[in-house]
């Protein structure tokens, strides 16, 4: 899988500085899951929240500034480029991981098994 080099410094920055919602669902269930989860995976032209190789699963935390009609059209686009290497998207909005953790976490577990 390619990516942009100019991005893996961007990456790790990133995952210093995690959103409160990318940390909750990172040390609340994804860095102890049995199947492994990297953060911010550069992958093309863009950085993932979170990436699983073995379910070839991208796991993207959307903030309010997902929801307009510009972002909605670029989120598009980044998840078709992120498909044509035989990956799925699954998109959360940051409220979910808020009020809805459980959900949200038998969600992933749910593809990963199916995926995995």
């Amino acid at each position: 899988m390619k990516h942009n080099y100019d991005n893996v410094e961007y990456a790790k920055r990133l995952r210093k500085e995690m959103t409160p919602w990318e940390r909750k669902l990172w040390y609340c269930f994804l860095k102890d899951y049995p199947v492994r989860f990297q953060r911010q995976k550069c992958i093309d032209n863009y950085i993932a929240d979170f990436y699983c190789f073995r379910a070839k699963l991208v796991i993207e935390l959307d903030g309010g500034g997902h929801y307009d009609s510009v972002a909605q059209q670029k989120d598009e686009i980044r998840t078709s480029i992120i498909a044509q290497y035989g990956l799925k998207v699954i998109r959360f909005c940051n409220t979910d991981i808020d009020k809805n953790f459980y959900g949200v976490c038998t969600v992933i577990d749910q593809e990963v098994k199916n995926r995995a």
